[in-house]
């Protein structure tokens, strides 16, 4: 989880394209949203630990019934900087910032959580297999339609999503330390993140336990 040397980047705009395999995810039951469990994960979109986390963990909420007690919330900007020039530091280099912006504005697009993280999720995975610049293919392997994300993209509307996450990000407290940051009602799990799942359960006070929270 260590920092890289920092690279002063502008916000540019580029392009990719390949394949990659699809997700499956069990569909979001209805619950009332007073009894969900918040619970946000701070990260950016080409650190390998955020992406181990999505791909290896993260992604059991979607695979179980856990996904029916959750107000799940990615948020793509964590160790990112802004300089006085407006120009951007990220952590793993300018592909980085662009697609910090792309899964801002996927976000956005699909409001859903199961559809947009299914769109996230391909393109961490794809960075977990040295892919990352494939990304353009999550569309299709998700029969996603990318015409809002690229308005989002182009037109300004990603940028204005990234400064409300670096503000939110940078008004942690406690501050974040490392990524991803993982945290459940407002309680950060620090190194324990991996874990996610037992916070979850025992935080929840609804009356409708998951299964998940029973084994």
């Amino acid at each position: 989880m260590g920092f890289e040397k920092l690279l002063v980047l502008t916000f540019l705009v580029a392009a990719a394209h390949a394949s990659a395999d699809s997700m499956q995810i069990q569909p979001v039951m209805a619950s009332s949203s007073d009894d969900k469990v918040n619970l946000s994960v701070y990260y950016e979109s080409l650190c390998p630990y955020c992406a181990n986390f999505m791909v290896n963990h993260l992604l059991k909420i979607f695979q179980t019934d856990l996904i029916n007690i959750v107000n799940l919330r990615l948020i793509p900007w964590g160790n990112t900087q802004i300089q006085s020039n407006d120009t951007w530091i990220c952590q793993h280099g300018v592909d980085e910032c662009r697609l910090d912006v792309i899964e801002a504005c996927a976000i956005n697009s699909w409001p859903k959580v199961e559809k947009h993280f299914k769109f996230i999720y391909c393109v961490e995975r794809l960075h977990l297999m040295d892919k990352h610049t494939q990304w353009q293919s999550c569309y299709g392997a998700n029969n996603l339609d990318q015409t809002p994300v690229n308005n989002c993209y182009n037109n300004g509307l990603g940028f204005q999503l990234e400064m409300a996450y670096a503000d939110e990000t940078t008004k942690l407290n406690p501050r974040h330390r490392f990524v991803p940051w993982v945290v459940v009602n407002n309680i950060p799990l620090q190194e324990d993140f991996e874990n996610f799942i037992g916070y979850v359960c025992r935080a929840y006070r609804g009356n409708k336990v998951p299964k998940a929270c029973a084994r």
